[in-house]
């Protein structure tokens, strides 16, 4: 599914590529980018980093990452409705804001904080109050979409609440940028954030117990954990014992 650049999206049923180089609509879509990289495909070689600094060259826009770019301008029966909205909208380049947190977890996982916190203000509600003349939506609830650079009303929100955002964005913000997410082993801990922030807290209930976790970043990294203290001991880096403290356990955690 390499195209070079970028991953391919999907071959249709005569076997020609979607999302490839080789198309004149539909080149590059946003969907292979992130689960690409989700499914640990082409880290090790570099792959990975390309698709999303491709994504980021032809994809990226202040208001998130459109669905696929360039726009269908024509109708393609072999494809179908993708291409029957009007450049802009919809599944036609307009802005899903529930894919754009696969994208988020994505830069997290390649230890791009700066970028992922990018991308999760470009769809987060409330950042939209600074331009809701433009959004026209509820700056308190996600939309489904926000209108693409293709459409005559780029950066309009469309379909409030119709949309499983804001689960995903919970995922994204709490368990990939703060970093604290359950494991069969116990709660690990393992922020990506931008270099700027040096310190924060996370208070998160697992198996039971109250986790009350402090981060430090003295040395402005995005990623890596350097040291890991657990009620006041050393603990290996890595998922926290479920088994150590009582119903409260406190954690500090130095990034470097």
């Amino acid at each position: 599914g390499w195209d070079g650049e970028w991953f391919v999206r999907a071959y249709d049923h005569f076997g020609k590529k979607i999302g490839s180089k080789e198309c004149t609509e539909g080149r590059i879509f946003i969907e292979s980018q992130g689960w690409g990289v989700l499914g640990g495909i082409g880290i090790e070689d570099g792959r990975a980093l390309k698709a999303l600094d491709s994504l980021s060259e032809h994809l990226a826009t202040p208001n998130g990452v459109v669905l696929q770019q360039p726009a269908y301008q024509t109708y393609h029966v072999e494809l179908g409705e993708i291409s029957s909205y009007p450049p802009g909208y919809k599944e036609n380049a307009g802005i899903f804001t529930h894919n754009n947190t696969w994208i988020q977890v994505a830069e997290c996982l390649m230890g791009r904080g700066e970028k992922a916190m990018e991308y999760y203000l470009a769809i987060c509600p409330s950042k939209k109050e600074e331009q809701i003349d433009t959004y026209r939506c509820e700056p308190y609830v996600y939309s489904q979409m926000t209108a693409g650079p293709d459409s005559p009303t780029p950066g309009e929100g469309k379909n409030a609440w119709l949309t499983g955002t804001a689960a995903w964005s919970f995922v994204s913000a709490s368990q990939y940028i703060l970093g604290v997410r359950p494991t069969l082993r116990g709660l690990l801990v393992d922020p990506c954030v931008p270099s700027d922030w040096k310190t924060f807290k996370v208070a998160r209930k697992y198996r039971g117990k109250r986790y009350e976790i402090e981060f430090e970043n003295p040395s402005g990294v995005c990623k890596s954990v350097k040291e890991l203290w657990v009620d006041g001991n050393s603990h290996p880096i890595g998922p926290i014992d479920p088994c150590l403290g009582g119903d409260i356990v406190h954690v500090r955690v130095v990034m470097g």
